[in-house]
C-alpha cells in the first residue's frame, strides 16, 4: 500500500487545536448563546467520517510533491486512507466509488500547525482548523479539555483536527503566568518537583512536556534526564538559565520562538547571558500580562545588544549542532511580527469573525499594553531585531536546522488555521524556497510528531503554491479523514463556525475578569 510520503513527498497533519481557557468548558452563557452554539454544533460541529468501506476518487489532479506538480494524477482514498495513486490513465476507477474531478486543481498534504493555543467553544476552535487546511496541530499548553474534544474528534462527533497535546507548562518560580489565564502552570521550584511534573504529565496522557522561560539550570536538567527515563519528549522555551546549545544537547525536541537564539548567536553572549540571569519578575505581581511584559522588555534590551554583536560564525557552529542533535526550531514569525511591526496589523481583520467575539474584542487593549509606550528609539530598535529574526530563519534553513511552521496563535490578532497561512509567507520572506516552506508545514512536523503517512487528509487548491506560497490560501476544498467536503460545503460551514463565534460569550471565572483571559504572548 503506498503511503502519503509516495503519493505526496510531503506527510500529511492530523489536527487538532487548543482551548486555553479550561473555565471555558464549564462557562455559563445566555439562553440564546447556548441555542445558537446548539444549533452550530449539531450543523458543522459532525465530523461525519466517510462509511467503512465507501471509495473516494480525487482525479485528474496536479498533485504537488516536494518542488514538483506533477499533472493528472488520480488517488484513491478508502476508509480514512489513500490505498492507490498515480497517473490517471494507469487507475481504474471502481463503479462504487465517488468520483471528483480536480482538473485545474493543485492537491497538497494537510498543513500543520505546529505551536497553538486555541480558545473558544468547540463548535468553533475545531472546525476552524481544517476548514482553514489545518488538519494537525501541536497544542503548546495542555489541559483536560484539549483531550476531551480529540477524544470528540476521533469518535466522529465533531469535526477538527488531530491533537498532539503538550503538559501543561512547566516553568520556575516566579513564572511568568499567574493563575488569570485560567490554565494550569506548574512551577518547579527543585529537582524533585520536576521530575514530578514529568511523571505527571505521562499520567495524564500529554504526548511531551512543555518547558518554560523560568525554569533554573537543575530543575531543567532534572527534568531532561526524568524525561529520558519516563520516554516522553521535552519541547519548548530555552530557558533563561541555559544556553540554546545545552537544551539541545539534553535532548529538548523544538526549540520555540526566536529569542534564545538571537542571545546564543552572539559574541557577547557570555556577558548578555549574566545579565538575562539579572532580570526580574515580581512575585507579588498578580497579572499574566503585567509579569510578561516586564520580562519582555527587559529581554528586548538584550536582544538588541545580541543584534548588534551577532557572531556569523558562532551562528552557524550552533546551527549545525543543532542539526547534527534533530532540535528543530519553530520561529512562531507570526507573533514576533504581531508584538515587534504592529504598526502593520490591518485595523480589520476579515477572518476574525471566525474567533469568539469576545477574544477578538480584547486584542486592542492587549496590544496597547505591550507594545504601547514605546519610544521612537525603542520601536527602531524592536524593528531592527525583527529584521534580524528573519536572517537567522534563513541561515538556520541553510545550515540543515529543520525549521517548523507554527503561529502561537492564541496570542491576539492570530486567527486558528488561517494564520499559519501568514506564517508560510513569512517564512518565504526570510528567504526559504516555497517548496521548503511547504515542507515545514507538512513533512517535516508529520516525521516529528509521527503521524500517519497513509492518512487521507489534503488540501485542494486553485492554484500552485510553488508558484506563490500564498496559494495555499486558494482553496477550493478539502479532505478531512477520508471526507471530502466541497467548496460549497466548506463555505456553509464556515458561516456556522462564525455564528457560533459571534454568538460565544467570555467564559466565567473567579480568578480574573474575562478581558484577561485570552491573554498569553509568546508562549
Amino acid at each position: 500500500m503506498p503511503t502519503r510520503r509516495h503519493v505526496l513527498g510531503t506527510a500529511a497533519a492530523l489536527t487538532g487545536t487548543a482551548l486555553i481557557s479550561a473555565a471555558a468548558a464549564t462557562s455559563a452563557t445566555a439562553a440564546s448563546t447556548a441555542k445558537a452554539a446548539k444549533t452550530a454544533t449539531a450543523a458543522a460541529g459532525a465530523q461525519r467520517p466517510a462509511r467503512r468501506g465507501d471509495l473516494l476518487a480525487l482525479t485528474h489532479a496536479t498533485v504537488v510533491e516536494g518542488n514538483r506538480a506533477t499533472p493528472d494524477q488520480t488517488l484513491l482514498v478508502q476508509d480514512g486512507r489513500i490505498v492507490r495513486s498515480g497517473p490517471s490513465a494507469h487507475i481504474v476507477i471502481p463503479r462504487a466509488a465517488r468520483t471528483v474531478d480536480l482538473r485545474g486543481k493543485y492537491v497538497i498534504p494537510g498543513l500543520i500547525e505546529s505551536h497553538a493555543h486555541t480558545t473558544g467553544p468547540d463548535e468553533v476552535a475545531a472546525p476552524v482548523f481544517p476548514l482553514a487546511g489545518v488538519t494537525a496541530v501541536r497544542e503548546m499548553w495542555g489541559a483536560p479539555a484539549h483531550h476531551e474534544r480529540r477524544q470528540k474528534v476521533a469518535a466522529g462527533k465533531l469535526l477538527g483536527p488531530h491533537w498532539t497535546i503538550a503538559s501543561p507548562i512547566v516553568d520556575g518560580p516566579p513564572t511568568l503566568f499567574t493563575q488569570d489565564t485560567g490554565n494550569q502552570v506548574i512551577e518547579a521550584r527543585d529537582e524533585a518537583s520536576a521530575r514530578r511534573a514529568v511523571r505527571e504529565a505521562k499520567r495524564s496522557g500529554a504526548d511531551f512536556v512543555k518547558v518554560y522561560s523560568r525554569l533554573t539550570r537543575p530543575a531543567y536538567l532534572a527534568l531532561a534526564d526524568e524525561a529520558r527515563r519516563q520516554g516522553i519528549r521535552f519541547a519548548g522555551h530555552c530557558p533563561d538559565s541555559m544556553t540554546v546549545a545545552e537544551c539541545s544537547d539534553a535532548g529538548q525536541q523544538t526549540i520555540e520562538h526566536l529569542h534564545a537564539l538571537l542571545l546564543a548567536t552572539s559574541s557577547k553572549e557570555e556577558e548578555i547571558r549574566r545579565r538575562l540571569a539579572e532580570v526580574r519578575i515580581d512575585p507579588n505581581e498578580p497579572s499574566s500580562l503585567a509579569r510578561y511584559n516586564a520580562w519582555f522588555r527587559q529581554v528586548h534590551e538584550l536582544e538588541y545588544e545580541a543584534v548588534r554583536s551577532y557572531d556569523p560564525v558562532r551562528a552557524r557552529a550552533l546551527f549545525e549542532r543543532l542539526a547534527a542533535n534533530g532540535t528543530r526550531v519553530v520561529p512562531t514569525l507570526s507573533v514576533h511580527h504581531a508584538l515587534e511591526r504592529p504598526e502593520e496589523i490591518p485595523a480589520r481583520q476579515d477572518e476574525a469573525r471566525y474567533v469568539p467575539s469576545g477574544t477578538a474584542d480584547s486584542w486592542p487593549a492587549t496590544w496597547e499594553a505591550l507594545t504601547g509606550g514605546r519610544t521612537p528609539r525603542e520601536a527602531t530598535r524592536i524593528r531592527q531585531i525583527y529584521a534580524h529574526r528573519l536572517r537567522l530563519v534563513a541561515e538556520m534553513h541553510r545550515a540543515g536546522v529543520e525549521v517548523l511552521a507554527g503561529t502561537d496563535t492564541g496570542t491576539g490578532y492570530l486567527v486558528p488555521g488561517f494564520s499559519l497561512h501568514d506564517e508560510m509567507a513569512l517564512l518565504a520572506e526570510a528567504g526559504l524556497p516555497a517548496h521548503r516552506v511547504l515542507e515545514s508545514a507538512t513533512t517535516a512536523p508529520a516525521r516529528m510528531l509521527g503521524l500517519d503517512d497513509r492518512r487521507a487528509d489534503l488540501v485542494v487548491l486553485d492554484a500552485n503554491p510553488l508558484d506563490d506560497i500564498r496559494n495555499t490560501r486558494c482553496i477550493d476544498s478539502v479532505v478531512v479523514a477520508g471526507r471530502h467536503i466541497s467548496r460549497a460545503e466548506r463555505g456553509r460551514l464556515l458561516a456556522q463556525v462564525e455564528q457560533a463565534a459571534a454568538a460565544s460569550r467570555p467564559p466565567a471565572t473567579t480568578a480574573a475578569p474575562a478581558s484577561a483571559l485570552p491573554l498569553r504572548p509568546c508562549c
